[in-house]
């Protein structure tokens, strides 16, 4: 039904439905399962996602000890009030770090589009509900918007980080928040493209440096600000900024600059903060000093 999102916006506007409706109705004709099974798969995953939040608000440690127990003292410190960059924002980002706390920490969690970065998307979805109220079918529904911009990513760039460094899946789950938000908020198709656009040309040239070579950092705390990105750049969209960059083609330069960075910095651990005096001893520390020799 669409390939790139200029396919998706116009289909919006064909059928007059929203985003959402599109990429149920595409499921629905690639898959020949009916709409109400395809709605209650999408369901299990936000579930699947509010209880990764709530652990993660709980406190876990990773087995190495280098994650954990952040999102907990990002809800402690919000909960004090006087913060800087206000409650939304940091309720966002602190379930975006539970998420991703638990994924450290061998808990279950719902890939968006990645594993690495499957903080985005429930961190802004949650920390969004309080203030916009939605049902479960309007929270089931910005998973099917994120999930159309998803796609397209995929099937014309890249998501993930071997592929195309953290642009290809911090970026892309941070975009694919921001075009959701927007829809649950009342904005049109085509500001959930400014969005996304505006999101993800923020994040291009995005390294993947996992130290030890796991999912931690900086994964963790990256996917805290791809996901305050995702808001500021969804406010944006809804106030009518617009980027002059066209979404489809951020996407396409997304693909290129992924092409082009080297093997070191597109998750091998061998470059960027995997790389540095402290990467190497925390390599060493958690697999011992052959693994610190490899990152170096």
């Amino acid at each position: 039904m669409f390939k790139n999102v200029s396919e998706l916006i116009e289909a919006t506007k064909e059928n007059n439905i929203s985003i959402a409706e599109v990429m149920i109705r595409q499921e629905v004709e690639e898959t020949g399962k009916p709409r109400e099974e395809i709605f209650a798969e999408m369901g299990r995953n936000l579930d699947i996602m509010e209880k990764s939040v709530k652990d993660g608000l709980n406190g876990v440690k990773s087995t190495s000890g280098l994650t954990g127990g952040d999102a907990v003292l990002l809800k402690n410190y919000m909960e004090k009030g006087n913060t800087l960059s206000g409650e939304l924002v940091l309720d966002v980002i602190s379930k975006a770090v539970a998420t991703n706390e638990v994924n450290a920490a061998m808990g279950t969690i719902c890939a968006t589009p990645t594993a690495g970065s499957a903080g985005c998307v429930p961190g802004v979805l949650f920390g969004l509900k309080p203030r916009l109220n939605p049902t479960r079918k309007q929270m089931i529904n910005f998973l099917f918007t994120a999930g159309a911009f998803g796609q397209v990513i995929a099937n014309n760039a890249m998501i993930s980080g071997a592929a195309g460094g953290c642009q290809a899946e911090v970026g892309s789950a941070a975009g694919m928040a921001s075009a959701a938000a927007v829809e649950m908020a009342g904005g049109t198709p085509q500001q959930s493209a400014e969005a996304m656009a505006m999101t993800l040309k923020n994040m291009l040239g995005l390294v993947c440096d996992p130290v030890a070579g796991l999912v931690e950092v900086p994964c963790v705390k990256r996917n805290a600000m791809g996901s305050s990105q995702a808001i500021v750049s969804a406010d944006m969209a809804l106030a009518g900024v617009t980027s002059r960059i066209p979404c489809d083609e951020v996407i396409g330069a997304m693909f290129r600059i992924g092409k082009s960075m080297p093997s070191t910095l597109r998750e091998t651990g061998e470059g960027g903060l995997a790389a540095t005096p402290t990467g190497r001893a925390l390599a060493a520390k958690i697999f011992g000093p052959a693994a610190a020799s490899k990152e170096g």
